[in-house]
């Protein structure tokens, strides 16, 4: 892995790190981007799972109205904070594992 020196927002000052090491901070509860995305602000953080119970006002009762009143066992997964803000699922590209541009921010 070559290390160098990267820049992903005005926080950063990782250097360049492999989606392996990416994936281990994000772990630890660190939030990672790489240098080479487009859009200022976005990074991605690691949802931790919970267990709740599904209620037929919530957006996943309305969804799924069978579900109502029932536990569900939420899976931690990683989110993604958009350039705009939101919070969407996010799943990794061929190009995202492979790069070695991660950042902690």
């Amino acid at each position: 892995m070559t290390t160098r020196p990267i820049t992903t927002g005005p926080t950063s000052t990782s250097t360049g790190l492999d989606f392996g090491k990416a994936l281990d901070a994000l772990r630890t509860g660190a939030r990672v981007a790489r240098a080479g995305w487009n859009g200022k602000g976005m990074y991605l953080f690691l949802v931790p799972g919970s267990t709740f119970t599904v209620e037929a006002s919530r957006p996943m009762g309305k969804a799924s109205p069978e579900l109502v009143g029932s536990q569900v066992n939420y899976r931690p997964h990683i989110d993604m904070k958009t350039v705009d803000g939101e919070m969407v699922p996010w799943v990794a590209s061929q190009s995202d594992v492979l790069a070695d541009d991660w950042a902690i921010v």
